[in-house]
């Protein structure tokens, strides 16, 4: 798979500030003030090929990889070399990222802006919204589970690599794990979403493979994080908190490797479902 370095102007390339410091009180009896780190947020409004898109809500931080991860994982883009280039700009307190796409990403991006135009008001227009939010995605070829010995200890060891939890509190992280069990890459936004986008990014741009080894998400798993590991490959997902329902129904019709690991207790594989027990 080539390759794609966006071009980011000196210049105009988001600077990351140290994690702002802010003053409290204690709420007791003894009142004590004293001072901590809390997370950056920022407004990131992302436009494709001068069409504006969204405006989230992160940390500012790996944006580059964020960018590419959202474009697949939200399916304006089948492939990561459809991302021609992206230009980000410092703007206040916010950043504009301008992403160049193929013609056919574009197409489907304006395709789509159709679909949601006007969905308000009416009865019936959530049609096209729950297709959106239930899409069809194809299967993943079945790949064997992660070894147990590479689970042991992971929430010590991914405690140790979250740079911005150490320092501030209040994000999410998102990693990879390779087939040794070494932690490669490890991304943190205080959107959970935002977090695996950016893994899905960073993935890409460091050529590595999603098929040997595994994704650990340090929040809940929902559909949504379901849906984002399948468009990206992802053959295994850990979550370090317990999936939905619907997460561990689609990891299953979608031969996802869906595993939960507990705090005090032994990993808990949902998905691939155990021989002989019921399938809620």
């Amino acid at each position: 798979m080539p390759r794609h370095v966006p071009s980011i102007a000196q210049d105009a390339a988001p600077v990351l500030l140290p994690a702002p410091t802010y003053s409290y009180v204690e709420l007791a009896e003894a009142q004590r003030d004293g001072a901590a780190a809390l997370a950056n947020e920022t407004a990131l409004a992302i436009s494709y090929n001068g069409i504006s898109h969204s405006v989230m809500m992160v940390s500012p931080s790996d944006l580059e990889d964020f960018i590419y991860g959202f474009s697949l994982s939200a399916g304006l883009i089948e492939r990561f070399d459809e991302i021609y280039d992206i230009r980000f700009q410092q703007q206040a307190s916010a950043i504009s990222a301008e992403v160049q796409v193929s013609n056919r990403a574009f197409w489907a991006l304006k395709q789509q802006r159709r679909t949601l135009a006007g969905n308000s008001g009416c009865g019936l227009c959530g049609v096209e919204a729950l297709e959106q939010a239930l899409p069809q995605l194809p299967s993943l070829a079945p790949c064997p589970l992660p070894a147990a010995a590479h689970l042991q200890g992971l929430r010590q060891r991914i405690q140790s690599v979250q740079t911005m939890a150490r320092h501030s509190g209040a994000v999410h992280a998102a990693l990879f794990v390779d087939g040794q069990g070494q932690i490669r890459l490890c991304r943190e936004d205080i959107g959970r979403h935002n977090a695996l986008d950016k893994l899905l990014g960073a993935l890409h741009r460091e050529g590595e493979s999603p098929h040997q080894g595994f994704a650990v998400v340090t929040s809940r798993c929902s559909l949504e994080l379901i849906h984002k590991a399948l468009r990206a490959g992802i053959g295994t997902l850990v979550s370090l908190s317990a999936p939905t329902t619907l997460s561990v129904q689609w990891a299953r019709q979608h031969n996802l490797n869906l595993i939960h690991l507990p705090q005090q207790s032994a990993p808990r594989v949902y998905s691939p479902a155990a021989p002989g027990v019921a399938q809620p």
